[in-house]
């Protein structure tokens, strides 16, 4: 019906570039997480750890970097919420319901409540526990991978 020639595409410039563990660049970064909200610091780290600010990132790879977070924890978390927000498991025996408030499990340990919080924002399977595997944290300003020349990025300038 209609005559019309078809443009030929070079399908060499259209290729995917997928990253897997041989080319995927990973660094090492540090955060300073003091006086960071709980929410907003554990969803750019989570962020960094998968990979989704780099231009190869692929879903099914780990190519995020390793995360390094000094003063884990000093976070801050707003209004009544250190009484309020509770962590709930069970045990798996009949009323084994248990829970803890953000304030006590910080007085228990205080890394669990980023910690937990970062874990929540990754994938539920293989890789996110192998992301989780990339993340460091640390209760003081010293940590232990100065070999790595991890370098230091202010977490409020990643969108």
């Amino acid at each position: 019906m209609f005559n019309r020639k078809r443009k030929s595409v070079n399908t060499l410039s259209y290729k995917t570039v997928s990253a897997n563990k041989a080319t995927a660049n990973k660094e090492w970064v540090v955060v300073d997480a003091e006086g960071q909200p709980l929410g907003r610091l554990a969803s750019k780290v989570a962020k960094i750890l998968r990979g989704k600010h780099k231009t190869n990132f692929t879903p099914h790879a780990d190519c995020g970097d390793n995360v390094i977070v000094l003063n884990a924890g000093k976070i801050t978390l707003s209004g009544n919420k250190w009484a309020d927000k509770t962590y709930i498991w069970h045990t798996g025996y009949p009323g084994g319901q248990k829970s803890m408030t953000a304030l006590e499990l910080q007085k228990k340990d205080s890394l669990k409540v980023l910690e937990k919080s970062v874990k929540g924002m990754l994938p539920k399977n293989r890789l996110g526990s192998i992301l989780f595997s990339n993340l460091y944290l640390y209760e003081g300003t010293e940590h232990k991978h100065e070999a790595q020349q991890p370098k230091v990025i202010n977490i409020n300038e990643i969108k």
